[in-house]
């Protein structure tokens, strides 16, 4: 895995090697869990051998690599780990879902847990197929990514919410923006101008942010109406789904997964470079995502066609970090940083994205959408600095500067 102080990949040398640990307690914790441990499912099996070759005994295992370093030795533990982890988040989801838990407190960190352990055993199974039993893989990856996704919806839901009325609270105590490419009217060290036509030209801003006032209680009430409804069919079809037969068809597969890892025919035995090739991958994909994103100078806050990159770029940083921590014991510290900023413009996109789609509700009163407007226009322009804060703490300058 390459980092920006080496070059060259670097060959894990112990199962789950030591590394800084990971950029969240929330990650340190999954990679801390207790979990089984010991090689994959095919360790120990006989080669086939011909009628003058003797069988080999139970405790006959194949040649080992010349580093004593197999790929299952590194890829099973960290999947029964975080399969342990599923389980343990589900059994105490179950525990906190009870009449009794007034808060729902104990539920929800049990919620985001059972999705932190499907994305990371999702990404895993995704990155490195080609050791894994194929079609177990691509089955499981996707039963997981309909539980995390559909489990995700309520958070994002109430975050989304939070996210835009707070925004709005700071727009309606606060001075508008200025329109962007616009100067300000007196420079810094002058007196402001009590001409008539100063106190003229203030007016409309003056208009503007009683019109805002007005409008951000409403445009508050809209967005909590719209969207405390969305939550709460995110909530119940989340309690759907984690009734459902399906549901226990994937808790089942997890189960499975925390005591055998299917892999590959002819995995079992191979040294680490199985697991190099497929994480060098991933990381390349990453790279070359990063190079296509728009250049500062093609950037339009307010052009959504873009925003699909960025989160194409994010996705496949989830996976490098992913890979990462399978291959090197623990996720990349220079990239956390960069992480963050992806989150941050995800975020501000969909909530740019939810006040757009309340301002073309039919009927709003003018203040209501002109409120919804600014509202909009200011996490576009959260879009925009978090896009700046991906760039200014990418480690990888070559790759931001690739043509």
């Amino acid at each position: 895995m390459r980092r920006p102080d080496h070059p060259t990949t670097t060959r894990p040398t112990a199962v789950n090697g030591a590394l800084p640990g990971p950029e969240s307690p929330e990650a340190r914790e999954a990679l801390e869990a207790d979990g089984p441990g010991g090689g994959g499912p095919g360790a120990g099996v006989p080669e086939a051998g011909g009628p003058d070759h003797a069988v080999p005994g139970p405790t006959t295992a194949p040649p080992l690599p010349t580093d004593g370093v197999t790929a299952e030795a590194v890829l099973a533990p960290y999947l029964q780990g975080q399969a342990a982890d599923f389980l343990r988040s589900l059994r105490l989801h179950r525990e906190h879902s009870a009449p009794s838990d007034a808060g729902g407190q104990g539920a929800e960190a049990a919620a985001r847990a059972l999705r932190r352990s499907a994305r990371r055993i999702s990404g895993s199974l995704h990155t490195f197929r080609t050791v894994l039993d194929p079609a177990w893989a691509d089955h499981l990856r996707t039963e997981l990514a309909w539980l995390s996704g559909t489990l995700a919806r309520e958070h994002a839901y109430a975050g989304r919410l939070t996210r835009l009325l707070d925004a709005l609270h700071q727009l309606s105590g606060a001075t508008l923006p200025a329109a962007r490419g616009t100067k300000p009217a007196t420079k810094p060290g002058t007196q402001p101008a009590t001409t008539t036509a100063a106190r003229t030209a203030g007016a409309p801003e003056a208009q503007g942010r009683a019109v805002l006032g007005v409008g951000a209680a409403r445009a508050g009430a809209l967005l909590e109406r719209q969207l405390t409804l969305a939550r709460t069919r995110a909530h119940s079809a989340a309690l759907q789904a984690l009734g459902s037969s399906r549901f226990h068809a994937v808790a089942d597969a997890v189960a499975l997964l925390a005591s055998e890892v299917p892999l590959a025919p002819g995995t079992t035995g191979r040294g680490t470079e199985a697991l190099l090739e497929p994480a060098e991958r991933a990381e390349q994909r990453l790279l070359a995502a990063v190079v296509a994103l728009p250049a500062d100078e093609s950037a339009e806050p307010y052009n959504e066609a873009q925003d699909a990159a960025w989160h194409q770029a994010r996705l496949l940083l989830r996976l490098h970090r992913y890979a990462h921590e399978v291959v090197l014991g623990a996720a990349d510290p220079v990239l956390t940083g960069a992480g963050h900023a992806l989150d941050l413009h995800r975020d501000a996109a969909e909530a740019a994205a939810a006040a757009a789609a309340a301002a073309r509700t039919p009927r709003i009163a003018p203040a209501t959408a002109y409120a919804l407007g600014v509202l909009h226009a200011d996490q576009r322009h959260e879009v925009e600095a978090a896009r700046a804060v991906f760039r200014e703490t990418w480690p990888y300058a070559t790759a931001m500067t690739a043509p």
